[in-house]
């Protein structure tokens, strides 16, 4: 089963693979661990598989392309991002830490949203995939750069016109900037918003303007995040757990207890329901996980095939406060 993305003829599976972690992020992984990752995440039905240049300065990318050479290229579709170029710095020392990412720092990541730079940072990124096409292109966190503006202005209509030439097949935006996220969902035709943790168990932000928009306009979510950094993809949530990559505020780690409490109530893992829950929403195509770990994608994917927990959690849930009450839940068996 997979789920068309906005108007375009590109279709992702309901639960997806994020390719950050075989970037090393935070910390090194082996290049076989890396493989074998994607090759899990392959036979739990995964056919959808997410990149950026930003991942590991291209290694995430590299690793990607060679792991998914071994499976027919019409099988799966795979996504990359643009707003940031590569370019070598052989004066680099140490590692690439302060970005978040365990590599050498011989590269350096450069902003550029100009129509150039997105036809430059495509090609790039094929180069490094060693494949024929990238399938959906998004602009990675315009928020962030020192000219927001011109991802709207000068990127945008560039990703539009390697649409209409049919270089790629699908196009949107990720970004964890509600603000940024609202422009692109009512100023431009895209086909898909990354919406990075504002729409998940925890928290539901994006419920007030962004998915409207998007079940109005037909634009597709790729929910990513959905375990707000790790915090709930556990069991029991408890202080060494991170949220935002860092350290969980106490009124934030005494909700997700709460939501947890209830879960076990109902015979629920926390992260099962988390998962059952970002994916409810009719304009959530697919849910995206991260993972560096073969065994990490295998139990996401087993949560993910789990039957939809019990009504009466999520009406719990809400009148315990822990929930909004607008906010669609998985329909029961």
């Amino acid at each position: 089963m997979t789920h068309p993305l906005g108007g375009s003829a590109v279709a992702v599976s309901p639960l997806g693979f994020g390719a950050a972690s075989i970037g090393n992020l935070y910390r090194a992984v082996p290049d076989e661990q890396a493989a074998a990752t994607v090759e899990a995440a392959w036979q739990a039905g995964i056919r959808y598989f997410d990149t950026a240049p930003h991942y590991g300065l291209g290694l995430s990318e590299r690793r990607l392309g060679r792991a998914l050479a071994a499976y027919p290229r019409a099988e799966y579709t795979l996504s990359s991002k643009v707003g940031r170029i590569l370019v070598d710095d052989p004066g680099g020392t140490g590692s690439d830490l302060d970005n978040g990412f365990a590599v050498p720092a011989t590269r350096r990541r450069v902003w550029d949203f100009s129509a150039d730079g997105v036809r430059r940072s495509v090609g790039d990124s094929l180069a490094r995939l060693g494949l024929d096409r990238i399938d959906i292109v998004l602009l990675h966190d315009p928020d962030e750069s020192p000219e927001p503006g011109r991802a709207l202005r000068e990127a945008y209509p560039a990703l539009d016109a390697l649409r209409r030439e049919g270089a790629v097949g699908a196009i949107g935006v990720g970004s964890k900037d509600l603000g940024v996220l609202a422009r692109f969902a009512t100023e431009t035709d895209v086909d898909a918003l990354m919406i990075a943790g504002r729409y998940t168990l925890l928290e539901q932000p994006a419920l007030d303007d962004i998915l409207p928009a998007c079940a109005e306009r037909g634009i597709s979510v790729l929910n990513v995040g959905v375990f707000n950094s790790g915090l709930l993809a556990v069991e029991w949530p408890d202080e060494t757990r991170p949220y935002e990559y860092g350290t969980a505020p106490a009124d934030i780690l005494a909700r997700a207890q709460g939501i947890a409490t209830a879960c076990r109530r109902h015979g629920v893992t926390l992260p099962q329901a988390a998962l059952a829950f970002a994916a409810a929403h009719p304009a959530v195509a697919s849910v995206v996980v991260g993972a560096g770990k073969p065994g990490h994608v295998t139990s996401s994917a087993e949560l993910f095939a789990r039957p939809a927990p019990p009504a009466q959690l999520w009406a719990d849930l809400v009148a315990e406060g822990l929930l909004r009450p607008d906010a669609p839940v998985p329909a029961s068996a």
